[in-house]
């Protein structure tokens, strides 16, 4: 890393449903930072992730027990010259992220994995890396940001 850069790597990961399997943490493991898009399941999950580095979560629509209503429906997550819009569904975007200068909206809830830009802004969805549901792969994320500048990738995990 070069002198004064700004460099970071954000594990990304949805749609746990109360299993967080040993192959996902060691994906993550190395992460500067965490994102949990919702459906989290258990909040032992995130102890879990919290052990690897900071974690940044969102409550997701199975999210209902005490301990997951203290979670936001929203959050922001700045690092790296990066700032990152994170909601659990998608379609509950309020907002013109591109207005409210985001660089990153990260999502969950549809399991499928998916990353595109639009209007200059990276929607990245990591997939589901909880039980397997129809015939989706069981994935999670990366972001790579340098200098404000992100890199996405989807890790799918071999089950």
């Amino acid at each position: 890393m070069a002198y004064g850069e700004l460099m970071a790597t954000i594990g990304v990961i949805s749609d746990t449903h109360g299993l967080l399997r040993e192959q996902a943490l060691a994906t993550l493991e190395g992460s500067d930072y965490s994102i949990h898009a919702g459906d989290i399941g258990a909040p032992e999950i995130l102890d879990k992730l919290a052990k690897i580095g900071p974690v940044t979560a969102v409550r997701g629509n199975v999210d209902r027990a005490a301990w997951a209503r203290k979670l936001p429906e929203t959050e922001v997550l700045e690092v790296a010259g990066t700032t990152i819009y994170v909601l659990h569904k998608l379609e509950d975007l309020d907002l013109e992220p591109e207005a409210a200068t985001f660089n990153v909206v990260v999502s969950g809830h549809s399991h499928v994995p998916k990353q595109e830009i639009r209007n200059g802004v990276l929607y990245f969805n990591p997939g589901s890396a909880g039980p397997r549901r129809f015939h989706l792969p069981v994935t999670l994320g990366r972001l790579v940001v340098r200098n404000g500048k992100v890199k996405a990738e989807i890790v799918e995990l071999t089950i």
